[in-house]
């Protein structure tokens, strides 16, 4: 075992993962070597995840696991999410932890794997009393790569008010990074070979309010794509209802590598639901954008994630949030059953809707879904998509079109000649509900 070394196992979401790879690469400039086994490991971190009670789970799985097996003169931290919020829990229930980090201060993993260095031999708890996630980034960039993708992280926390979520609680409102920083590391991602960057925040659409900009989302794209013109493809996740603008989409319309494809969570359809929920009710603006956005690009794709179960959430408002569904046909939904979490302004509505009830529910959403995501991947069949190709696997390409980000969306499976990290055309020849298939395009 060499003390200076790590491991380092992230959960949750890429935003996450943004998180754990920065603070990977403190250590790594500190002089600390990743290792794949932890056995082998001098420090051991677990940056966890606290959003629903599924993923508290998992964390407390993990950190238990690694407890377990912790061999004298290793060090368990645990960090991110679950640990800003429940710090006591996690020191009662993994009792082999010996440091604790929360999300505010993921930019301090260094100095508490030196404290514990000479600390005496109980918890160290790192959770200064931080109002925001903290912007002194110690010069690392904010990125997980991914092949030939990179999640680039523009901002963090969240000022919304929805009644459901914990976010806030965890980290704070809303913290822009700032837009020169940003280009600059997506010219640095550009000239480093990366073919695709994906603009994450909790929410994408609400970059730069705290630092004055006006349409701040569509700013920061105009400043990307001039600092990176060789760049293929701009992906944007997370946006949030009544702010997609239309400077912003006029942008993707009209910028070649803005990919038209936008993820939006609408939660629900029913106005009442919505106002429960504290989220924009004004589904005539859904239908008003939507409808603006495929009259500008008519090959848009949108993917969108609802919760199901709400508090008080009647057959009939269940039955509007399917009609919506069947009208507005998406390509891709996501679909949640409500997760009590105590501590959000929700919390005195309880949980009252059975989770039988809930998980049929759910089920029904996306029995409806599949059939609309079949006919709208078969109206592709004929046509010719660019592809960016993640592995050759038993000879055919995987990847992924324009229609496809990763993780939560499908993959295009094409004969042919191909390469990792190109970008192919490829001709459809057949569609699933979640995946294309063809072949590489040859050229004459």
């Amino acid at each position: 075992m060499n003390e200076k070394s790590f491991y380092l196992v992230s959960l949750g979401c890429a935003k996450n993962t943004v998180d754990s790879e920065s603070m990977a690469a403190l250590l790594m400039n500190a002089g600390y070597a990743p290792v794949e086994n932890p056995s082998q490991a001098g420090v051991l971190i677990v940056n966890t995840c606290g959003f629903i009670k599924p993923a508290r789970d998992e964390s407390i799985f993990e950190l238990r696991k690694l407890a377990r097996k912790k061999r004298r003169g290793q060090f368990l931290i645990a960090a991110g999410c679950l640990t800003e919020r429940y710090r006591e829990e996690v020191a009662a229930q993994v009792p082999g932890v010996d440091g604790i980090i929360g999300t505010r201060r993921w930019m301090d993993i260094l100095d508490v794997v030196q404290q514990l260095r000479t600390a005496p031999p109980k918890t160290l708890y790192h959770l200064p009393d931080a109002p925001t996630v903290g912007t002194d980034e110690r010069g690392v960039l904010r990125v997980s790569r991914q092949g030939p993708s990179a999640y680039l992280k523009i901002a963090d926390g969240c000022r919304r008010p929805c009644a459901y979520c914990s976010i806030p609680l965890i980290k704070g409102t809303a913290v822009s990074r700032p837009p020169e920083v940003i280009a600059r590391e997506a010219r640095l991602l550009q000239d480093s070979g990366v073919q695709e960057l994906i603009l994450i925040a909790q929410d994408t659409t609400d970059y730069g309010h705290d630092l004055g900009m006006r349409d701040g989302l569509a700013e920061l794209i105009g400043q990307i794509t001039a600092a990176a013109p060789r760049l293929p493809w701009l992906r944007i996740l997370y946006a949030y209802p009544g702010y997609v603008t239309d400077r912003l989409i006029e942008l993707m319309a009209t910028h070649p590598q803005v990919l038209h494809y936008l993820d939006m969570p609408l939660q629900h359809a029913h106005p009442d639901t919505l106002k429960r929920m504290r989220r924009p009710a004004n589904v005539e603006w859904v239908h008003r954008t939507l409808e603006k956005m495929r009259t500008a690009m008519p090959d848009l794709a949108l993917r969108t994630t609802f919760i199901v179960g709400y508090p008080g959430e009647t057959e009939e408002e269940f039955q509007a949030l399917l009609d919506f569904i069947a009208e507005v046909k998406f390509d891709r939904v996501g679909v949640f059953p409500f997760s009590f979490e105590p501590g959000t302004t929700s919390e005195p509505l309880g949980d009252p809707i059975p989770a039988d009830v809930k998980q049929a529910r759910a089920a029904r959403v996306m029995q409806l879904q599949e059939s609309i995501s079949l006919a709208r991947n078969q109206a592709l069949v004929g046509k010719t998509l660019p592809v960016l190709v993640e592995e050759i696997r038993n000879g055919v390409a995987v990847g992924r079109s324009y229609r496809d980000a990763p993780e939560i969306d499908g993959f295009v499976y094409a004969e042919g000649n191909a390469k990792p990290g190109e970008i192919v055309p490829v001709m459809v020849s057949g569609a699933m509900v979640h995946d294309l298939m063809g072949s590489v395009v040859t050229p004459v």
